[in-house]
């Protein structure tokens, strides 16, 4: 830095002191900003308390991101002149950019204490409120700042934002429409009231005004990765991948970016470059950046312990720490109350699996309560999930904070998520603590990652021992299986003929159900061998989307295999219809690192074998699970050559084959995996013993439940 010599003697007088602020103030103003900071430096050189150079210089260093320093100035500033409503906001946003929050509120608030109607004092207290979830009383200081200046176009915008948090999606929509009017230039504004449109489903509106930011503000990276989410939403996933492709090569840096493109690109089953990048997403988790959501990183094939680093990286960003609402004791009940929160109360895989589950518990020793955050579809599974417990809630109008305090009001002794980091999911809830237990079951097979899920449900196939380490929760392991089925599962009567399906007359069907994403190039290259190596065979899947099923025949062809030999399944109304065209499956294969959860529990319980390839992950061993808990650990196996020489194995021998559907038809009703009566009570089992843990002030810890007697 120049040095500047301000006067030759000691103190300078009242009139030279103003004449060196001048100076340096006209050089900062200009940008000269070497030349400002050595004259602030000499004025307080020769008078350490010299207030406005203090806090020109504190401004100055925070100009330039030397917070600490800028702190420093402002806050002896401060001490001499503490009633200065101008600099008190200065300062707290210094402290903002330090991330010293409630320090910055407090500042804040003595601003406002000297100046009730500032209103940026007012707009940047709401900021700080969002950050700490406290969205109410945000909306409030944004309305404070409108009063003061009702053409306040960042005032109207943030309160929009906090009325979303809110669930107040109608005034939150207003709120925006206001801010583009006053300010239709501003390209953020476009972006943000098309984040409401998003959550209100109005796609086509929301990608407008989207398309407007981009014109405001051509390739802005985060508009792109917006308008990506938003076609991905409304199921236009190639248009999402392009656009997720587009943001990419503006900012490769925005968090789950990465992790979105790839995803969506595994579900068009467009695998260019698929190792390569892959590798790269997994590196970019290993070197501690937030590259990926925990459930788009599950198709990559990765560690638990790459997994559980994504997942913490997720839930620190996604859940900050908050004051918690339980914090101790209270009278213990009758009957322990389980919460079961979810959004997918409705014909969804999750709602047939835990049905059953949901209709045996034992209402003498468990009290339970369905939280339910998404669609009401008014069908027919939704009505009966409804009638299975005691008590049912439908909170899709209310917001996280306002939903934990039902649950705390309610005095819930275990909340359990049934979804986990999933589309649709609301983990804010559980972030404000408001049950002394909470765990994490079924819906995402990993760890949350975070501090606040007390405990996740698996078994000793799905986490075997000595892979605790890489879950942030204690392991609560079941007997026989985690997965829970519906013993009651209705399946047609009547089995499609083949030509109904597009199902060649004869000939053998490998099956996989499982949605595309999950389909990686080295199963496909195993499944494309076998249809070599089987003459006449075909490979059924499901139509997923129409980007996807191009894709696999053209990769098919690649192979040397017709594209006709891949036959692809449309959606159908009933689930009792599609158990019922498993029943044309011969066998059923699996995929991996990602591998069947729901649908393998489907193929077993419509008598179709699975096989699979279980691997390093909780999601690569579901299907191992439920194979063992039906007496079928033999199509288990632990490598792809295996796998394919088994599969080629079966395919050949129609005896075998024959033998392995009988076992199942024979073991359905007998053996653990469809008895949702005893799996019921290994669950129980598990509550109980988590209450027990919770009832003599010990920790949660790992928890390994004994298997019923036969």
């Amino acid at each position: 830095m120049t040095k500047q010599n301000v006067h030759g003697r000691g103190r300078l007088s009242g009139p030279e002191v103003q004449q060196a602020i001048a100076r340096a103030a006209a050089a900062h103003q200009a940008g000269r900003l070497d030349e400002a900071e050595g004259l602030y430096r000499a004025l307080l050189a020769t008078d350490k308390k010299l207030v406005p150079a203090l806090q020109m210089l504190g401004l100055l260093t925070a100009q330039t991101g030397r917070y600490g320093e800028s702190e420093r100035l402002l806050r002896d500033a401060l001490r001499l002149k503490p009633n200065d409503a101008g600099w008190q906001f200065n300062y707290g946003n210094v402290l903002v950019a330090l991330g010293r929050f409630d320090d910055a509120l407090a500042a804040f608030d003595k601003t406002l204490a000297l100046d009730p109607r500032f209103a940026d004092a007012h707009l940047n207290r709401g900021g700080l409120l969002i950050r700490q979830k406290r969205f109410a009383e945000a909306v409030a200081c944004f309305e404070a700042a409108i009063a003061i200046n009702p053409a306040h176009a960042a005032a109207h915008s943030n309160r929009g934002y906090a009325l979303e948090e809110l669930m107040r999606f109608d005034d939150a929509l207003a709120s925006h429409a206001t801010a583009v009017s006053l300010d239709p230039r501003r390209a953020d504004l476009y972006a943000a009231r098309a984040n409401v449109l998003h959550k209100l489903r109005r796609f086509d509106e929301a990608l407008a005004d989207i398309a407007q930011a981009l014109v405001l503000a051509p390739g802005h990276a985060e508009f792109l990765y917006n308008r990506g989410n938003i076609l991905y939403e409304s199921k236009r996933y190639d248009a999402a991948f392009a656009a997720y492709d587009a943001a990419y090569q503006r900012d490769p840096s925005l968090e789950f970016l990465e992790g979105d493109r790839l995803f969506t690109k595994l579900l068009i089953c467009d695998w260019t470059r698929w190792e390569a990048e892959t590798s790269h997403l997994a590196a970019e988790i290993g070197a501690g950046r937030p590259a990926a959501r925990p459930f788009s990183f599950l198709p990559v094939p990765a560690t638990p312990r790459l997994q559980l680093a994504c997942a913490k990286m997720f839930v620190q960003r996604q859940c900050p720490p908050l004051a918690p609402l339980w914090r101790g004791r209270r009278p213990a009940h009758d009957r322990i109350r389980v919460a079961y929160l979810s959004a997918d109360f409705r014909e969804h895989p999750v709602a047939h699996l835990i049905t059953g589950l949901l209709e045996h518990h034992d209402r003498t020793r468990f009290e339970t309560v369905g939280v339910s955050f998404g669609l009401d579809d008014a069908g027919p599974l939704r009505s009966r999930i409804e009638r299975a417990f005691e008590r049912f809630i439908d909170v899709r109008g209310k917001s996280d904070a306002e939903i934990a305090q039902l649950l705390y009001d309610a005095e819930i002794d275990i909340a359990v998520d049934l979804m986990g980091p999933t589309q649709g999911a609301r983990p804010g809830i559980l972030s404000y603590r408001p049950a002394p237990i909470q765990a994490l079951y079924l819906g995402y097979a990993g760890s949350s990652g975070a501090a606040h899920i007390d405990y996740v449900i698996a078994d000793r196939i799905v986490i075997p021992d000595g892979e605790q380490q890489f879950y942030s929760e204690a392991i609560a392991s079941l007997p026989d299986t985690y997965m829970a089925t519906d013993s009651r599962r209705v399946i047609a009567e009547r089995t499609p003929e083949r030509a109904e399906q597009g199902l060649p007359a004869s000939g053998f069907v490998f099956c996989s159900f499982n949605n595309s994403y999950k389909i990686t190039p080295p199963v496909f290259d195993v499944w494309m061998r076998l249809l070599r190596e089987v003459d006449g065979s075909v490979l059924w899947l499901s139509h997923i989307n129409d980007a996807a099923t191009a894709n696999l025949r053209r990769e098919a062809e690649a192979r040397g295999v017709s594209a006709e030999r891949l036959v692809f399944a449309p959606r159908v109304a009933l689930n009792e219809d599609h158990l019922a065209r498993y029943r044309l499956a011969d066998l059923f294969l699996d995929t991996q690192p990602f591998g069947a959860h729901s649908t393998a529990s489907d193929a077993l319980w419509a008598g179709v074998p699975v096989l699979t390839c279980a691997g390093a992950t909780f999601a690569s061993r579901v299907s191992a699970s439920l194979l063992h808990a039906i007496g079928l650990d033999e199509l288990v196996t632990t490598s792809l050559p295996d796998y394919e020489a088994l599969a080629s194995a079966l395919a050949r021998d129609r005896n075998r084959l024959e033998a392995l559907r009988a076992r199942i038809a024979e073991r359905r009703a007998s053996w653990p995996l469809f008895d949702t009566g005893r799996f019921t009570k290994n669950l129980e089992a598990a509550y109980a013993a988590m209450w027990e843990r919770h009832r003599c002030g010990e920790a949660p810890a790992h928890i390994t439940l004994p298997a019923l007697p036969a």
